[in-house]
């Protein structure tokens, strides 16, 4: 009686040892857990906090405003679009800061205004002619070392030779300050203006647009070819080793990276059908390759969470077996479908190794008006500022990912939006 009573006692023991033991790695489990999304989590913070801090600058534009007198000496009718309107510009700031005389201090005044201040004042004449003879007010950026002044960027108690702009050029802009004449408005220029070797005129323009076509022309080759490719294995293909061969290559190639994909595009697409570089349409074609296997998984997982008694009562009824799936079984399937799209898409606009190596990261000063021009990319143009030796495009690279960045998000937002929409439960 001692015995069994000693034995039970010792089984109970040891259960619950066991107990407390798996209970120990339930919460060690849960705070490994907890561990890692805070971890996560922190990074994401310092990265968004790192960008918004330099980046943030970039949103607002140092400008100047100046009464230009537009002297017909300078600039005649009869040579226009040809005149002096550096000339023009420069009188208009001598008039403000007099006293400067020596041709090489005219020539650091004349670098107050950006360069595309001319062009500006230039375009404005050449539509009204009438302009010539009267005074005009104008309000154009300052060049990039007087942004970065007014920004605070540069430091006003370092030494003299150690800054961009020397203690007479701080002078003559406290000048102008104190004369109302400078203001810091939105950048609205950073999205509509397109590449420039002054960071004062860069904007996004062009690789907005070429994002655009390159990822139209994704969706248009990677959409039907990917759900047609699901379709096809899952709802007809054969069960065999070459189906499941098939099957296997897929997966592999979601994993392939994407600088295989831009020297598939450069040997094929470019070395031998011989289409253009730096063009959308190669850098959609490039990227539709790489989106298509997330498209047919995406597909495949939403076509089997179809309940098998919709085909079930379909077939019951005589349809056929394209009936059945492309009138009940796909069109139920479709939020998955266009969910895992969006992600694959999403994922495409991020991508910057392929379209380096097809040059979609050349110098293009305007917006590509059709898929054939030659285009950047929205992570190219990111690339391309960041190898940048002017201290401006340093905001502007931080500007631009955080822009890539709200692109991202909202294309996961409506994927998000789409999924819980229509989502059904069965």
């Amino acid at each position: 009686m001692t015995d069994v009573s000693a034995s039970k006692s010792s089984l109970m023991g040891e259960g619950n040892a066991k107990v407390k033991r798996r209970n120990r790695n339930q919460v060690v489990l849960q705070g490994l857990g907890l561990g890692a999304i805070s971890f996560a989590a922190l990074m994401l913070i310092i990265l968004v906090a790192s960008l918004v801090s330099t980046g943030y600058k970039a949103f607002t534009q140092t400008h100047i405003a100046l009464e230009v007198f537009v002297d017909p000496e300078e600039i005649p009718l009869e040579k226009l679009p040809r005149g002096g309107f550096r000339d023009v510009l420069l009188a208009s700031l001598q008039a403000k800061i007099p006293g400067v005389d020596d041709r090489k201090e005219l020539r650091k005044m004349q670098k107050l205004v950006s360069n595309g201040a001319q062009f500006e004042l230039r375009d404005r004449i050449v539509a009204d002619p009438t302009l010539i003879g009267k005074t005009i007010s104008l309000n154009v950026p300052m060049s990039d070392p007087y942004d970065q002044l007014a920004k605070g960027l540069v430091k006003r108690d370092t030494p003299e030779a150690q800054r961009r702009v020397s203690d007479m050029e701080i002078a003559w802009f406290d000048t102008l300050d104190k004369a109302g004449m400078i203001s810091q408005p939105l950048n609205f220029g950073l999205l509509t203006n397109a590449d420039s070797r002054f960071p004062e005129l860069a904007g996004l323009r062009g690789a907005l647009v070429g994002s655009f076509w390159a990822l139209l022309v994704c969706f248009m080759i990677s959409f039907p070819l990917g759900i047609g490719a699901a379709i096809y294995l899952e709802e007809f293909a054969p069960r065999n080793r070459f189906s499941d061969m098939i099957e296997v290559n897929i997966n592999n190639l979601a994993a392939v990276p994407s600088v295989v994909f831009g020297l598939l595009a450069l040997a094929v697409f470019i070395g031998w059908f011989g289409l253009p570089r730096s063009a959308p349409l190669v850098g959609g074609m490039t990227l539709a390759l790489m989106t298509m296997p997330t498209i047919i998984i995406a597909t495949r997982a939403a076509l089997k969470a179809v309940p098998p008694s919709i085909r079930e009562a379909a077939l019951g009824v005589g349809a056929s077996k394209h009936q059945v799936v492309f009138g009940h079984v796909l069109p139920l399937a479709m939020p998955g479908v266009m969910t895992g799209t969006i992600i694959g898409l999403a994922q495409a606009l991020g991508e910057t190794a392929p379209l380096l190596l097809i040059g979609m990261n050349a110098f293009i000063t305007s917006a590509p008006g059709t898929p054939l021009d030659s285009a950047t990319a929205l992570p190219t143009q990111i690339f391309i500022w960041a190898d940048s030796p002017e201290r401006g495009f340093v905001s502007r690279t931080s500007a631009a990912i955080l822009v890539l960045l709200g692109f991202l998000v909202m294309m996961n937002a409506i994927a998000i939006h789409m999924r819980s929409k229509f989502e059904r439960k069965w």
